[in-house]
């Protein structure tokens, strides 16, 4: 069918490609065979002859996979997500929930033995996000609502740090870390999308803030990685790292949070964000966007996961709902479309539905299994990329 009098064909015509991959091959494929029907949860990856690869698993992934079976549904996608939901509630509830504290184990065997039981903040938030995509399809389930709830609340009350922000651990560990931030102030805002407390709102406003204050670099606009217990960045090389998948990320984040404060702050650094991870952190010749930089943006690593690709394409679809401009909103759908073609090169694979995950410098694939954790950025991705239209 020719595409629609005014629409951007390299637009419309890739948001089909990829949804039709997303629903016909990936979302059947992580479910009948990623889903663990004998002893429950996800297997962690699966061979790329379609086969599991039954590996200790990491609690995160029952949360991702609940995410993203609950995003399919709200897409539009008619094969089975009840099942899968269902089944990775039951993981979070079950072998992965620590009766004691009702918090969750980190790392379990394929039978629900606990191989790390310490606090791992970026799984909580995983899990508190995966509670909130269950109850926006299934908002009769107040239970979903009160396990996120019991998180968050464990979490206030044992790892808040003592001016903003979170711990690693109770006592305390360094580097205090970005990255978990990012994700709990992701679940935060999914949260407040579904209905949630005002706790939330308190939350993100706190880690918005924290971030503009302390994750950016003063001078650069840049978003540092790790930070010694007073929120200074670590000394050496953890405190120079930047990774320009997470620039992306906070952009999305930023400028979601900005449009809804109505506070510039955060759109003029999702801005900046932005075109660092563009200008240095992206390979125009392959057209990916790489693991790592230094924080004077030379290269530190110019391998190139696949989840990076996904946060420039969401990164850009935010961008476009902010522009004031015309020419500003076509840019913007330009490098989304961009970004969508950077993603498109790790979905060749033999059977369909599977991915590459790790990109060498030279362009070639590592082989290995493909992660099920994956499916959560290229999920969230998609459904961002099918809301943008010229």
């Amino acid at each position: 069918m020719p595409d629609a009098p005014g629409l951007n064909p390299s637009l419309t015509e890739m948001q089909s490609t990829l949804t039709a991959w997303l629903f016909d091959k990936a979302l059947p494929i992580w479910w009948n065979t990623g889903g663990d029907r004998e002893k429950g949860g996800f297997f962690e990856k699966l061979n790329l002859d379609g086969t599991p690869y039954d590996i200790d698993r990491r609690t995160r992934v029952a949360a991702r996979q609940v995410f993203s079976y609950a995003l399919a549904e709200s897409m539009g996608y008619k094969g089975e997500t009840d099942p899968a939901i269902r089944q990775g509630l039951d993981w979070l509830s079950g072998p992965a929930r620590n009766p004691d504290t009702g918090l969750l184990y980190a790392v379990l065997k394929p039978t629900g033995e606990v191989v790390r039981a310490d606090f791992d903040f970026y799984d909580h938030a995983f899990a508190m996000l995966a509670y909130a995509s269950a109850y926006r399809v299934r908002p009769q389930d107040k239970a979903l609502e009160a396990a996120a709830v019991f998180i968050r609340d464990a979490i206030v009350k044992t790892f808040s740090h003592p001016v903003r922000g979170f711990e690693e651990s109770n006592p305390r560990t360094l580097p205090l870390k970005a990255n978990p931030h990012m994700h709990m102030f992701e679940a935060c805002l999914a949260w407040i999308d579904a209905g949630g407390d005002d706790t939330w709102e308190k939350i993100a406003a706190e880690i918005a803030g924290l971030c503009v204050d302390k994750f950016l670099h003063p001078q650069t606009g840049s978003l540092r990685e790790f930070f010694d217990g007073d929120w200074n960045p670590m000394p050496g090389d953890a405190g120079r790292i930047v990774e320009p998948g997470h620039q992306f990320e906070w952009a999305w984040l930023f400028l979601r949070w900005g449009k809804r404060t109505g506070d510039e702050t955060f759109i003029r650094a999702a801005k900046r964000l932005i075109q660092i991870a563009e200008d240095y952190g992206t390979d125009h010749e392959r057209g990916v966007t790489v693991n790592e930089l230094w924080d004077d943006f030379s290269s530190k690593d110019a391998k190139a996961r696949l989840w990076p690709q996904t946060e420039r394409m969401k990164a850009y679809v935010k961008l476009a709902d902010a522009a004031k401009t015309p020419e500003d909103k076509a840019q913007a759908i330009a490098r989304a479309v961009d970004g969508a073609k950077g993603l498109k090169l790790y979905l060749s694979t033999e059977i369909e539905g599977l991915y590459r995950d790790r990109m060498k410098a030279d362009g070639s694939f590592e082989i290995e299994p493909a992660p099920a954790s994956t499916l959560y950025h290229i999920m969230c991705a998609i459904d961002e990329f099918n809301s943008l239209s010229v």
